[in-house]
């Protein structure tokens, strides 16, 4: 008997303090990573899907992200300032 499955995996990459889309309240919004993981007999061995999304701790919006999009906001972190979502 084989078992397989998938498991999901969440990283918190950053905390951004952005302007929200639907609130428009300038507010933290936590950049997440969500990777899907296939697995044999419980051992995770390789990354089915990769997924990033931005969330407003002030209204609760989920905005998804593409990598690029993920990747430029990390390096904006640095600079910690105040901008507009794209």
């Amino acid at each position: 008997m084989i078992i397989f499955g998938t498991k999901g995996y969440l990283y918190q990459l950053a905390v951004l303090t952005l302007v929200c889309g639907r609130c428009g309240n300038p507010a933290a919004h936590v950049l997440r990573k969500r990777v899907t993981k296939f697995t044999l007999f419980f051992v995770p061995l390789f990354p089915v899907s990769t997924k990033y999304a931005t969330q407003c701790t002030f209204c609760g919006t989920e905005r998804k992200l593409t990598a690029e999009e993920a990747e430029r906001l990390r390096a904006q972190d640095a600079g910690g300032a105040v901008s507009r979502p794209v």
